[in-house]
Order: C-alpha cells, then structure tokens, then sequence
C-alpha cells in the first residue's frame, strides 16, 4: 500500500517555486509514495476567536472552515513537507493563520504526534529569507511533528531555484531525511541542545533563547565556536509527547483560574472602559 506525502503549498502562485519543489521532492523518494497537495492559502481558515472550546471538546473548533480540510489531511498523511515563500521578510501569513487556530492539535496528538517532515523557505533574493526558515520549522514542531530537515532555496521567478545549482540536491537530502537514510550533516552554527534549532534572540549577561523552541540558557565561546547551552523550560509545547500532554492539561485549567479570578480580572478592564474610537469596517 502507498505511502501519502503531504505537499503544503505555501503560495497562490501556481507553478511557482514552493509548488516545484514539493513535486521534486516527491519525484526523489523511494519505494510506493502517492503525493497529494494542499495550497494554504487557498484555504478558508479564519482568525482564531480565542473561546476555548477545542480544548474542551476533542479538538474541535466551532467555526465552519477549512481548518478541519487541511488538520484531517495532516492526520492522514504518512509524512509532510512545507514549503513557503518570503513575503517582506517571513512566511506567506497562512501559515501563521492555520496555526494559531492550533490549540485543535492537542485534541489530536496521537494522529499527528512525530509524523516526518520538511520544511523549506523561498526567497527571491539571497539572504532576503529574514525569519522564514524559522516560520516553516515552526509550522512542523507546532504541528507536533518530527522536523527532519529544513533548507534555505533562492529564486524569484516560477521555477528558476531549479536553474541554480543545489536545488535537486536539496530536494534528494530531504527526500531521504524524511525515509530516515542518510548521514546527519555535522552542524556548521550553533544549534539548540535541545530541539536542534538555529535562530536565537541574543539576552543580557551572556544569555540567549532559541526562537523555536523558546528555551534559554548560557552561550559563549569554547574551542574556537560558539556554542548554546539552553535548557527546557517549565512550558513545552511539543518536545515530547508527554510534556504536549502535560501542556494541553494545564490549558484546561485556565477555565477555572478565569472563574476563580473574574471579578478581579473585570475590574481590571472596566477601568480602561471607553478609552479610544474604534477603526471599523464600512458595512455593505
């Protein structure tokens, strides 16, 4: 029986570079694969309405989208790739739309926990990515799971990462990355000891936090390198399968602390009660 590869389109742009790179990919592994691709942004995903509700019924958002589509199609899968290009410095803004929709996932760890995948960032001018590398990481570890391999490609034009060299090549690393072949390359930056990230934000005395998995801890010169020496924190989102769990209970328990403290809390609010005129959408 065929295994599915999840291609998710980052991009409206048909034959672009994301959507490319996703079939080249497939065209690379080995074995009985089926592709199936998905375009983000052509999805109907609305802002997330911050009720809560998906924690208390199963993973179940209220709201009548397209999140479901796109959360059962990462549940079917076998493994998945992302693929996004840059807009003005990060990630196309679907990617960030579908997860912060993502308290669902806890309602479904154990369709999505550790299911192999990619991730790759696209931009049209070299060293113009900014943060999204970061983004498509985070897509995967946020999805709960296992981020075997990520990249960097440069192209603006539909289909040119393929007239540069290290494209193919890419797409061959990862393919085999997401079978579990191949050598793991020896790290030539800083990575996090804790969840392998590579992007750190840079804190008082000698301190930095890794922006994918928020942990901290010490960096400093040893041997010549730089090397982090971060350590979890006492909120982990998605480093074990436990520690999800474990996360997911105490977002249940934000219901009875808001019971618990609401006077308080309304007091709060009502003294900044009228404050500003509102910016509002011109009804039809």
């Amino acid at each position: 029986m065929a295994k599915t590869l999840l291609g998710i389109v980052g991009s409206l742009r048909k034959s672009g570079n994301s959507e490319l790179f996703v079939k080249e990919l497939f065209r690379q592994l080995s074995g009985d694969w089926e592709l199936k691709l998905l375009r983000l942004p052509q999805m109907d995903i609305r802002p997330c309405k911050a009720c809560y509700q998906c924690i208390f019924d199963e993973g179940k958002c209220p709201q009548n989208d397209d999140f479901s589509l796109v959360l059962d199609a990462l549940i079917h899968a076998d493994a998945y790739v992302i693929a996004s290009p840059t807009y003005l410095l990060g990630a196309n803004a679907s990617l960030k739309r579908f997860l912060d929709r993502g308290l669902c996932f806890y309602g479904h760890l154990d369709g999505l926990w550790g299911k192999p995948a990619v991730a790759v960032a696209i931009a049209g001018i070299e060293g113009m990515e900014g943060h999204t590398k970061l983004d498509v990481e985070s897509f995967v570890k946020l999805t709960m799971g296992d981020l075997r391999g990520s990249a960097v490609l440069y192209g603006a034009l539909p289909g040119e990462i393929f007239l540069k060299s290290g494209a193919r090549e890419t797409a061959l690393r990862l393919a085999r990355a997401l079978e579990g072949g191949g050598e793991p390359a020896q790290p030539s930056v800083p990575l996090c000891p804790v969840c392998g990230g590579d992007t750190f934000r840079f804190l008082p005395e000698g301190q930095v936090r890794c922006m994918l998995c928020s942990s901290a801890g010490p960096a400093g010169w040893e041997e010549g390198r730089l090397r982090v020496h971060t350590r979890a924190g006492e909120h982990t989102l998605f480093l074990s399968y436990e520690e999800a769990r474990h996360h997911a209970d105490w977002l249940r328990t934000m219901k009875d602390q808001f019971l618990a403290r609401r006077n308080e809390l309304k007091e709060v609010a009502q003294a900044y009660a009228g404050e500003g005129n509102w910016v509002t959408p011109q009804k039809a």
